[in-house]
C-alpha cells in the first residue's frame, strides 16, 4: 500500500501565533488571516506529472485514481515511463479552497452542494470550480472565475496566497485545488446558480485532518487493497456527506495549513503499467 499524501515531515501543530506577522497593518483581515496568507504564500507544490508535456494517465486507470481523489504526485503510474501514456493534452480544472475565520477563530472552508439535476456527481458536496477556459490567466483565475459563476462570489474579495499538488478525476481532469483567504466573511452574499449549485455551506476546516466524523470502506483493485474516506457533517439541520476528491483535496489542505499529517491512515491502491501491453490496466 501507498499513503495517498505524501509523508509529512514531523512537526508540531500549526500556531498562527508563532508566526511573524509582516506589514499586517497594511493588510484587511484578522491577524490570523495575515498570518496564514503568509506561511501559505511560501508553500510549494510538489512538481508532478503535468510537468511532462501535458500527458495524461490512461482512461481506465484515471477512473481508479479518482474514486479517492489521489494526489498526482502519489499516484505510481504518474511515476511511469512517459512513453507509456497516452500522448494528448491534459484537460484542466482548478478548484478554490476558500478559507475565513469564523465566530470562533476557527478556519472554515466554503463548499457546495451540487444541483440534482446535474448529469454527473448531482447532490454531491464539492469545492467552487471548474474547467479552465481561454480567458484565464492561471489556475487561480479559474478557480475565482468559476466560484463566482457558481456562488457569486466576487473575485475582489478572495486572497489566492497558492495552489497545491494536483489531482486526478475520473473525467481525467488535472484539478488544481487553489487556496484563498476570504478576510470580510459577511461581504460575501451567497447567490447560488440553481442550474449548478443547490446549496452554499461551510465547514471547519481542522475537521479533514480528525478522526471524528469519519468512516472508511476498504475497497479492493487487481488484489490491491486502498481506502475511501467519508466525511458526515451537519449544518442548520441539514446533512452532508463528503468524500471522494473532494474530501482527498481538503486533506490534503488541512495537513499542509496546520503542518501535520491526519490522525488516520490513509492508503491508495498501487497501480501497475505494463510497459510492453494495455492488458495490465484493465478494470476488472
Amino acid at each position: 500500500m501507498i499513503p495517498i499524501l505524501r509523508s509529512l515531515s514531523k512537526s508540531t501543530p500549526f500556531s498562527f501565533s508563532k508566526l511573524t506577522l509582516m506589514d499586517s497593518s497594511s493588510s484587511s483581515g484578522s491577524k490570523k488571516l495575515v498570518a496564514l496568507a503568509q506561511q501559505l504564500r511560501l508553500y510549494k507544490a510538489t512538481p508532478t506529472m503535468g510537468d511532462l508535456d501535458e500527458q495524461i494517465l490512461e482512461e481506465n486507470v484515471g477512473k481508479v485514481v479518482s474514486q479517492v481523489g489521489f494526489a498526482e504526485s502519489t499516484t505510481p503510474i504518474a511515476q511511469q515511463d512517459p512513453q507509456r501514456i497516452r500522448a494528448h493534452k491534459t484537460k484542466k480544472a482548478a478548484v478554490l479552497i476558500c478559507l475565513f475565520e469564523g465566530d470562533n477563530g476557527e478556519l472554515r472552508v466554503i463548499l457546495t452542494k451540487r444541483s440534482s439535476n446535474l448529469s454527473t456527481h448531482s447532490g454531491e458536496v464539492a469545492l467552487p470550480g471548474g474547467k479552465a477556459e481561454e480567458g484565464d490567466k492561471d489556475d487561480g483565475d479559474t478557480a475565482t472565475r468559476e466560484a463566482k459563476e457558481e456562488i457569486g462570489l466576487d473575485p475582489s474579495l478572495v486572497n489566492v496566497v497558492t495552489s497545491l499538488e494536483p489531482f486526478l478525476s475520473k473525467h481525467l481532469l488535472r484539478v488544481v485545488p487553489v487556496i484563498g483567504i476570504l478576510n470580510e466573511k459577511k461581504a460575501f452574499k451567497p447567490a447560488p446558480n440553481p442550474e449548478e449549485v443547490e446549496a452554499v455551506f461551510d465547514a471547519p476546516l481542522e475537521m479533514f485532518i480528525k478522526g471524528e466524523n469519519k468512516r472508511t470502506e476498504e475497497s479492493e483493485w487487481m488484489g490491491h487493497k486502498y481506502l475511501v474516506h467519508y466525511f458526515d457533517y451537519e449544518m442548520e439541520n441539514k446533512k452532508y456527506l463528503i468524500w471522494g476528491l473532494t474530501a482527498g483535496i481538503l486533506i490534503r489542505a488541512a495537513s499542509v495549513v496546520y503542518k501535520q499529517p491526519p490522525a488516520f491512515l490513509e492508503q491508495n491502491p498501487i497501480f501497475k503499467v505494463s510497459r510492453d501491453t494495455d492488458k495490465d490496466i484493465k478494470m476488472p
